[in-house]
């Protein structure tokens, strides 16, 4: 059986033509950020940003994938909630575009939810369609990259697109293979279907990848800002992105081993910024600790902080 990619979604008919007439009234367009979950987001950039965006702008409804054909329910089991003697709650799959308004009153729409695990060109030709009803102007992701860096300096970011214009003027990495997504499969697709689309990825500190990491969405939001001119109210992550740091800062301060590792990276760090346009951060360092190496550090201070506290 063959499916239509306009099978996959259904559309909230009344909000879509609201959302088209003001955008053709104002002649701007509209942009489409995305943050999928399911593949690479180091230190939850793109889920943090996500959340931010949704709490403090709230969401119309405006597209509803349906993820009975997207989703592999075996693979990624959904949970549910038994309570004593039944089945009290579902936590349904979902991936969805909603409507969203920035500080200055501007819509935009965001894509979220978990990524598809099959009908991937499906997917991303129904997205298309979506883009073209809507006249999305842009279509950005975000999400976190974990890399070779300290976090005791300002985040990186790799910015790419479908035009020399969306990317950053340089760039940490040459040209590498990696597994595929759905967020780059979008992008790849968008611009040769002729439509702008653009990505930012973040570069968290790969010992950090696995933690929620507030400065990753932080930058996130902020380069999107800078790309889309949308006043996304980044600075409301200041004071998440401030602990977060400080509860690192700390661990490190209390263990000789940490350090010893950070201050590593952050000489790696330097020299390679230096040298930024001619050494890739993806190139092999005999000097680099790998990620394994900075966790077990890091869980042998925290075991022995924990023992201390027992004493």
């Amino acid at each position: 059986m063959t499916i239509d990619p306009r099978d996959l979604y259904t559309v909230e008919e009344e909000t879509v033509a609201d959302l088209v007439a003001e955008v053709r009234e104002s002649g701007e367009g509209l942009v489409m950020l995305h943050a999928v979950r399911g593949f690479i987001d180091a230190g939850g950039a793109g889920e943090l940003a996500t959340e931010h965006l949704l709490e403090r702008f709230g969401a119309r409804r405006v597209v509803t994938f349906d993820a009975d054909l997207l989703v592999d329910y075996r693979a990624r089991r959904p949970a549910m909630t038994f309570d004593v003697w039944r089945w009290r709650d579902y936590d349904a799959p979902e991936l969805v575009v909603d409507a969203l308004r920035d500080a200055d009153g501007r819509p935009f729409l965001l894509l979220h939810g978990l990524e598809p695990d099959v009908l991937w060109e499906r997917f991303v030709e129904a997205v298309r369609q979506v883009v073209e009803r809507l006249d999305v102007r842009l279509v950005v992701g975000m999400h976190g990259i974990p890399m070779g860096v300290p976090h005791t300096r300002p985040l990186g970011a790799t910015r790419h697109g479908t035009r020399r214009d969306l990317a950053s003027p340089t760039s940490w990495f040459g040209t590498v293979q990696v597994p595929g997504s759905v967020a780059s499969l979008l992008e790849h697709r968008l611009g040769r279907a002729g439509h702008d689309a653009a990505g930012v990825g973040v570069h968290v500190p790969h010992y950090l990848a696995q933690s929620s990491f507030p400065p990753a969405a932080k930058a996130a939001l902020e380069h999107v800002t800078e790309m889309t001119g949308l006043q996304l109210d980044a600075d409301a992550l200041a004071g998440a992105a401030a602990e977060a740091l400080e509860a690192v800062a700390e661990q490190v301060a209390e263990s000789a081993e940490v350090a010893a590792v950070v201050r590593a990276l952050e000489e790696q760090y330097d020299g390679l910024s230096r040298a930024l346009g001619r050494v890739s951060l993806l190139a092999e360092q005999a000097d680099l600790p790998t990620a394994d190496e900075i966790g077990a550090e890091f869980e042998r201070y925290l075991a022995d902080r924990s023992r201390r506290e027992e004493e």
